[in-house]
């Protein structure tokens, strides 16, 4: 397709090409256009598009906070420029902070003065990011105050958390790693923006993965802490958005499961990138159990991969139907209740679903239902949170045996059962 053609059969040509992809029939007829334009906006909030190339198009009126990068080739000024870069700097949680722009052409007067007239007109350039060399090495602030640099951040954490100290022993100190640690995670998320970065880190994935696992065993700390004492004080703040941008999934730990089982499970240098990876991925900490009974009988497996799902279904299954039992919830509903949940990714307590799968009021009396009720939910959610995102079907199975299907009000009793006729890793 030649980009000489008039305008508006290389439009036809483009959205021909867009509707055979995404089984659509659009034209440039004024209806078919209009819907055609809400269905390329709606596809770019739900990231089915990676890049879109516009002319004095999607300036007002979408508003995409996933999207971080604008390339820009053409003199925009005044309202133009701020309604067009403001289409990335939609702040989206603590990872994005902040938009790309990358011009092709020297807008920085044009900048300027577009803020100056519609923000403060003192501001100029503090919309914009630093250099990297700033964020790095440091720099000084418009108010003459020293912001220390990435460089500088690292040298703190090496000289006074090094990892050659198995803990970090007293309050202050923790908090003091915990305020750190976190300077250096947003001080990474910008740095990351920058193609420089790559190989100037200053530290190893392994060490970094160490630190990340100190981060989260202080963050349960705490957390208990705040549960068992109203003294603590509640000034700690963990990034734990930043945390989940330094991806480790469960792919990743299978790599390395399958290269343990080809060593013989003999490599134990494995087993120990495994555990360390795992303390440094918030959401594989609450898998952290399941994957360790999962290694320790995958001796005689054929195929780890096979045999992780095969697991991951019979180990579900048998914990749903224990809650089940315990709990003496409705058992079709509370499997279709947990399949939705897995659908829609959460478990959701507002409205009547929970309700539904519980049993009837006269099984317990009075004020103990929304006790009952929050215990419920409280097992469910550390179920949900347990096989979430680790594969295996979505549907669950009847239970084959009636271990977890008795009537039994002692829940001891309904523990030793469970215990004794559990699927996997006896």
């Amino acid at each position: 397709m030649s980009v000489d053609q008039p305008s508006r059969e290389f439009l036809e040509e483009v959205i021909k090409d867009y509707n055979k992809m995404f089984h659509t029939n659009y034209d440039t007829s004024s209806d078919k256009f209009q819907n055609y334009y809400k269905d390329v906006s709606l596809r770019m909030k739900n990231k089915e598009l990676d890049i879109l190339i516009v002319v004095n198009m999607f300036l007002t009126g979408f508003d995409a906070t996933t999207m971080n990068t604008l390339w820009v080739d053409k003199n925009l000024k005044m309202h133009g420029l701020i309604q067009a870069f403001s289409r990335t700097n939609r702040i989206l949680n603590s990872i994005k902070t902040f938009g790309n722009i990358v011009c092709f052409r020297n807008l920085q007067k044009r900048v300027d003065s577009a803020i100056s007239l519609f923000g403060d007109k003192n501001a100029g350039g503090l919309v914009l990011l630093q250099s990297f060399k700033d964020y790095y090495y440091g720099y000084e602030s418009v108010d003459g105050k020293p912001m220390p640099g990435y460089v500088d951040l690292m040298e703190e954490l090496n000289h006074k958390f090094p990892l050659s100290e198995p803990q970090i022993v007293g309050e202050q100190n923790q908090k003091d790693f915990i305020a750190l640690f976190g300077a250096i995670l947003r001080m990474r998320n910008l740095l990351l923006s920058f193609d420089e970065f790559k190989g100037n880190e200053l530290i190893s994935e392994r060490n970094l993965q160490d630190y990340l696992g100190r981060y989260q065993d202080l963050r349960d700390e705490w957390k208990r802490k705040r549960r068992e004492s109203t003294d603590i004080t509640d000034d700690v703040v963990f990034e734990i958005e930043l945390i989940r941008q330094v991806e480790i999934n469960i792919d990743y730990i299978l790599m390395l499961v399958k290269k343990y089982h080809d060593t013989r499970c003999e490599d134990k240098e494995v087993l120990i990138t495994i555990n360390k990876a795992i303390d440094a991925s918030p959401e594989l900490r609450s898998k952290k159990q399941l994957i360790e009974t999962f290694i320790a009988g995958i001796n005689d497996v054929d195929d780890v991969m096979d045999e992780w799902h095969e697991f991951v279904v019979e180990q579900r299954d048998y914990d749903l139907n224990v809650i089940i039992t315990e709990e003496k919830l409705k058992p079709k509903d509370t499997r279709k209740f947990i399949e939705n949940a897995f659908r829609d990714g959460e478990i959701k307590t507002a409205g009547t679903d929970i309700d539904k799968i519980m049993p009837p009021i006269s099984h317990f009396g009075g004020g103990g239902r929304a006790k009952k009720k929050q215990r419920v939910i409280e097992k469910l959610k550390t179920f949900f949170e347990k096989y979430f995102g680790i594969g295996g079907s979505s549907s669950f199975n009847e239970p084959e045996h009636k271990a977890v299907t008795y009537d039994l009000s002692d829940q001891e009793t309904v523990l030793m059962a469970a215990e004794s006729e559990a699927p996997y890793g006896k």
